[in-house]
């Protein structure tokens, strides 16, 4: 009797096991499958498949960031705040959100929460590039400000305009710096949350 006690126990363990497997493989897929259309532009899409899979995993912080991800590409930038915002307020000890809010406030011209955010990023993650190239495309864009302040109270100042046109130079569309950078849409999930293999 106990060897067959036994040997059901086990049983019901390797199917456990298998189902809990074969479940974060599930996941992994609607993990890719979201990035995928992140990746090919349809926002949109994306949108309604990490709703979708929320429906059933609400607390789930890689789809929520995917799903921020989403709402910032298809212009819904409050939602995409918001979305962070509780990402952050839930993980603090993710930077990605951060980031990304500083992206959102930067198109926003909110250099102040911007600025906040970042830093948040960096404390959370001392070796977050992104973040710290995101800090500096801020910067500058205080920098041209600043400069461009000075010029309207004092417009015969000759060491302005050279600093403003190396700075001009650098926001040109062809220059890749200087505008905030959205990171990957594969954020690190804390040890508590449930992991893609």
């Amino acid at each position: 009797m106990k060897t067959m006690r036994r040997a059901i126990f086990t049983a019901l363990r390797i199917l456990t096991l298998g189902v809990a497997f074969i479940t974060s493989l599930a996941y992994a897929d609607d993990y890719s499958n979201v990035s995928q259309l992140l990746r090919a532009g349809k926002f949109n899409e994306a949108l309604v498949k990490a709703d979708s899979f929320l429906t059933a995993k609400p607390r789930d912080p890689q789809m929520r960031f995917l799903k921020g991800v989403s709402q910032g590409y298809s212009g819904k930038t409050s939602d995409a705040i918001n979305t962070f915002t509780q990402l952050t307020e839930d993980y603090p000890e993710l930077p990605e959100p951060y980031n990304n809010l500083a992206v959102l406030y930067a198109g926003q011209n909110q250099f102040d929460k911007a600025l906040a955010a970042l830093e948040t990023a960096i404390r959370t993650n001392p070796s977050y590039a992104t973040a710290y190239e995101n800090l500096g495309d801020v910067y500058v864009q205080l920098a041209s400000q600043a400069y461009n302040k000075a010029l309207q109270f004092d417009g015969a100042n000759t060491a302005v305009p050279p600093k403003l046109a190396l700075i001009h130079e650098l926001l040109s569309p062809g220059n890749k710096g200087t505008h905030p950078t959205i990171c990957p849409p594969t954020p690190k999930t804390p040890a508590s949350a449930v992991r893609a293999p």
